[in-house]
């Protein structure tokens, strides 16, 4: 498979990274007549601070470049497209993946001979079939291409060709100044070392900060579009109105009040099923549990946690809601007699599956904060002449216990971001009401409905989503940031 123009780069600043290694470690080495007590570091620190200088500030440019270039070339070729085009009913997503399909099946084309370069640029509708041309190299379109469609797929690809050739010149021409400054440096009274150490220390500052960069980039866009939403909705109806219906017509009610009560109502559920047997679990698996048994149990109990959650939401769906149904519903085929349940799809189904599905969770925090207890508290209380389960109930359970809560709700927070296992197991219906057995839904499955299909960001009913993720977000950091507090505040006494 040959490699594209970025791929070649790549190899080559790969190449000239190594040849200026050894460059740099030769021309140390021969600054001190061979001696390498005379250097101020070991030979190797000359090469990598070679290495160093030639790869990152030429592979951190490319990286730059091909983020920003695909969406400079999309702004600049989308003010190609007539205003028509896209008033007929496609957005501008919609057009520009066109535009992209079109000038990757003429790339494809030139590539197979079946034009050439120079009619790609230049070829036009009216003269050529190019929906057929592109069914022939295997670019399926969904629709008719437009002349101006072909016109910008031609400049998108144009503009595409001369990017990647700049990117190609201005990478490989500062990993060439890089390597050639640091080998002309390298000599025995260079201090290699501390340079390399200093760059190091920047590589690792600069990957602790990703985290930080990628949660204020993702709060940021949500915000944005938020404020979109905000200003076209009023945000009354938002945080204190009383139904959830949108219609995409202008007068819909987009209240998050119906969702927040069926995200609490199932995360409660999961809870309940969660916390007892989590907590019952690393209870005995911690104090009661052989060595043989832990090593056994634990990964086993485990293992749950390494389940999809859309094989927990299949679950619910076609397992744990009919059973509920056996129960509760059917009329006198139920084996209460009575028809409490209608469907397989309710609160109480998805809250089970997904109680479930936290017991690893709550069970191993739970573990490790219960063996962090000092073994010198239960000695103590055998001393006082408690038995285990006294030692258990009044000395390592309340010990234990800001540990346990701060895992609880680390728990919650899992609970009311869970997606699949509601969207399967709870039904798709916003409303108030204290039945379990009847379906509802939350705020994660309203953001997938959204924003899934042809939508458009210019209407509030796109934009809700966002605003219903910026809530989550806010709710569930606040469950994260109390969980961490009390840790910490109470943690401070048994320590």
């Amino acid at each position: 498979m040959a490699l594209s123009l970025t791929g070649y780069v790549v190899l080559a600043v790969l190449v000239l990274t190594i040849a200026a290694f050894f460059a740099a470690k030769s021309k140390a080495k021969s600054t001190a007549n061979g001696d390498v007590r005379l250097l101020h570091s070991l030979p190797n620190y000359y090469g990598y601070n070679a290495a160093m200088f030639t790869a990152v500030p030429a592979l951190g440019i490319m990286l730059i470049w091909l983020l920003a270039q695909p969406m400079m070339i999309e702004n600049s070729v989308f003010k190609l497209i007539p205003e028509r085009i896209v008033e007929e009913g496609s957005s501008r997503g919609l057009v520009m993946s066109d535009v992209r399909r079109v000038a990757e099946g003429l790339d494809i084309a030139v590539a197979q001979g079946a034009i050439t370069d120079t009619e790609a640029d230049n070829i036009r509708s009216e003269a050529r079939d190019i929906r057929a041309l592109l069914g022939e190299v295997g670019v399926a379109l969904g629709s008719d291409v437009e002349p101006e469609v072909l016109f910008a797929a031609q400049e998108y690809r144009t503009l595409s060709s001369v990017g990647a050739f700049w990117m190609a010149v201005v990478v490989l021409g500062v990993a060439f100044i890089g390597a050639a400054v640091s080998i002309v440096v390298s000599k025995a009274d260079f201090r290699a070392r501390n340079t390399v150490e200093r760059g190091a220390l920047a590589l690792l500052i600069l990957a602790a900060s990703l985290a930080i960069m990628t949660t204020v980039g993702i709060v940021l866009s949500m915000l944005f579009e938020s404020i979109n939403f905000f200003r076209l909705h009023s945000w009354t109806d938002f945080f204190f109105g009383g139904s959830w219906a949108p219609n995409f017509r202008g007068d819909s009610d987009l209240s998050i009040l119906p969702l927040l009560w069926g995200t609490l109502y199932i995360s409660v559920i999961a809870l309940l099923v969660a916390v007892p047997i989590g907590l019952f679990a690393a209870i005995y698996l911690s104090e009661y549990a052989g060595p043989k048994v832990r090593s056994a149990a634990k990964p086993l109990l485990e293992i749950l946690a390494g389940i999809p959650t859309i094989v927990y939401g299949l679950f619910a769906l076609l397992t744990v809601g009919p059973a509920l149904v056996s129960i509760f519903g059917r009329g006198d085929q139920g084996l209460l007699g009575v028809e409490w349940m209608s469907g397989a799809t309710a609160v109480l189904t998805a809250g089970l599956v997904m109680g479930i599905m936290l017991i690893p969770f709550v069970s191993s925090l739970s573990d490790d904060i219960i063996n962090a207890v000092p073994q010198a508290m239960r000695d103590g209380s055998f001393g006082l002449g408690a038995t285990q389960s006294e030692t258990i109930r009044q000395v390592v359970l309340p010990a234990a216990l800001p540990g346990i809560v701060g895992a609880v709700l680390l728990a919650a927070s899992r609970a009311i971001g869970e997606t699949m296992i509601v969207v399967l197991g709870a039904g798709a219906i916003a409303k108030f009401s204290l039945n379990p057995l009847e379906a509802m839904t939350t705020i994660t499955t309203r953001i997938v409905s959204q924003l899934t299909g042809d939508t458009d960001f210019a209407s509030p009913e796109t934009l809700v989503a966002f605003a219903l993720g910026l809530t989550l977000f806010v709710l569930t950091l606040g469950l994260n940031v109390l969980a961490l507090y009390i840790v910490r505040k109470y943690r401070e006494q048994y320590e």
